[in-house]
């Protein structure tokens, strides 16, 4: 589909709906490669408001200069090229560079902790890892084959004419790592093709060619980088703001509004965030033609003050790292406030029981997708044994592991997560991860880590903690421990509340009863 499109109903827009998946394919050919030179790309301001207007001709010549940097380094393809870097236009330029080669690409949070950083590292045997100077001191470089620092006379090296390697639209080309309910966070493996299957930018963006388009999320996660590409796809125009330090409301509704922005991808945590300031619309008067969310669920009265403010009403979306949008809400469709609205056109999704047969309207059920049904499924897992692979791509259906009912009119309404994965502020977050940054402190004997609701963040990590024999629990621990995880495991993902515990409850062999510390912290009302 096009962003030229236009749709009549639901109905209409699935009814025409075909995939078209070329055999040769590559993300930089097809994203950057397609567009005149002197056409505008990204409007970027820094935290120092600094803007910069960066033409296509630009970043095609600095992805080139990556591309034959990479080359020159014996990057070759399906090789990994891990980046650890801001949102900036040399930023994208280098994912663009490695592309070109046939690598792989790994971006990185900056919020990532050490242990985070160390692990993805040293799970996908990175043979470069582009930084800055900003981050270079945090990598331990016995863990990859080459650092590689990104200042001008990096680029300085490379010419500005490479012949982009070919690609079949089957090759891997992306790494997200995503967290799960045990050990540490998997990476999951993305072909070119995956990029194709982003018709949201269709169906819920309506992106149009040259108009100011906002992604909020990190250039580490799905949720990121493909807000990045599909509009750029479609020939919209990137607005970056690359922040310094958390999330500031005031400071993303003012950039949205000196920048006459109207195409937005938010979070419902930045949404939430933007409810508590006073009179937003005459503060921050807008141009919002269209404002769509994602990453956890939107509550209606998050839907609702959007809409008094700004006018637009919030299209909400759901999926995961494996495999997104999987259903969505639509300009051209009803919205029902608090609903994920309907399956995406195109995707084969089903409510199913513990038998993969469908439930009845109503009936709380699994959220599923056919497996191998669309070009985002995943080519499995990496660096993992192919039992595991097998075992959650290799069936007729792919389980999200998230509860969900269907209306009468075929609405899809979220229940809640069917395994203890922590759906915070957007981000998914293993239990095993934070209990496992919290045992390395020398006063934590046991921890277990579970969802606590929270009004802005939908909720927050909430660690259990049985101290160790002669420690006295006290609420500078509790600050201690907070502290510590967050330093060495994850800026995002430490436990923002702690609660000191004579014991955990456990399985008769020993496992930790997520599920009652869970249950319990469900009925709290949010902090």
């Amino acid at each position: 589909m096009s962003a030229t499109e236009t749709f009549s109903s639901y109905e209409d827009a699935c009814a025409r709906h075909r995939w078209s998946v070329p055999a040769r394919y590559n993300i930089a050919a097809d994203v950057c490669d397609r567009h005149r030179r002197d056409k505008l790309a990204m409007v970027h301001e820094d935290f120092a408001g600094t803007v910069r207007r960066v033409s296509w001709g630009e970043l095609q010549d600095d992805a080139n200069r990556f591309a034959n940097v990479l080359s020159a380094h014996g990057v070759r393809r399906g090789d990994r090229v891990a980046m650890l870097l801001p949102p900036t236009p040399e930023t994208a330029a280098a994912f663009f560079g490695a592309w070109k080669v046939g690598a792989i690409l790994l971006s990185m949070s900056v919020l990532y902790g050490d242990e985070g950083i160390r692990h993805r590292l040293t799970d996908s045997g990175a043979k470069v890892l582009i930084t800055d100077a900003a981050n270079a001191e945090r990598i331990d470089s016995s863990l990859v084959g080459e650092v590689l620092l990104l200042d001008g006379r990096l680029l300085e090296q490379g010419a500005t004419a490479f012949a982009c390697v070919e690609t079949a639209a089957d090759d891997p080309a992306q790494l997200y790592y995503s967290s799960g309910t045990t050990g540490l966070a998997k990476g999951i493996l993305q072909a070119h093709r995956y990029i194709l299957a982003h018709e949201e930018f269709v169906y819920c963006h309506d992106v149009r060619d040259g108009e100011l388009f906002h992604g909020m999320g990190e250039w580490a996660w799905a949720a990121g980088i493909c807000p990045l590409l599909g509009p750029w796809r479609l020939g919209a125009v990137q607005a970056v703001f690359q922040r310094e330090g958390g999330f500031d409301p005031e400071r993303q509704l003012d950039f949205l509004s000196r920048h006459e922005v109207t195409n937005v991808f938010a979070t419902p945590t930045a949404i939430r965030s933007m409810m508590s300031i006073d009179d937003a619309r005459s503060r921050y008067p807008q141009r919002f033609r269209i404002v769509c969310s994602a990453g956890e669920p939107l509550n209606p009265e998050a839907i609702r003050w959007f809409r008094d403010q700004y006018g637009p009403t919030v299209l909400d979306y759901y999926g995961l790292t494996e495999s997104y949008p999987l259903c969505a809400n639509y300009f051209f469709m009803e919205v029902r406030e608090g609903s994920m609205g309907k399956p995406m056109p195109g995707w084969n999704v089903a409510i199913l029981d513990q038998d993969e047969r469908p439930v009845d309207r109503g009936e709380r059920g699994e959220i599923c997708l056919k497996a191998r049904s669309n070009p985002h499924y995943p080519l499995g897992y990496w660096n993992r044994p192919t039992q595991d692979t097998e075992e959650d791509f290799g069936g007729e259906w792919f389980h999200t592991k998230d509860a969900a009912r269907a209306d009468e009119d075929g609405y899809f309404w979220y229940e809640g997560r069917a395994d203890d994965v922590i759906i915070s502020a957007g981000y998914r977050i293993g239990p095993f991860e934070v209990e496992s940054a919290c045992l390395e402190h020398p006063a934590v004997a046991e921890a277990a880590a579970v969802a606590s609701p929270d009004a802005r963040r939908g909720n927050v990590v909430k660690a259990f903690v049985v101290v160790a024999p002669g420690v006295e629990p006290s609420p500078q621990l509790a600050e201690e421990i907070k502290a510590f995880v967050r330093e060495h495991h994850s800026a995002y993902a430490y436990p923002r509340l702690v609660e000191f515990v004579p014991d955990l409850p456990k399985t008769l062999t020993g496992k930790i009863r997520r599920i009652e510390l869970r249950e319990r912290e469900a009925t709290r009302a949010p902090s």
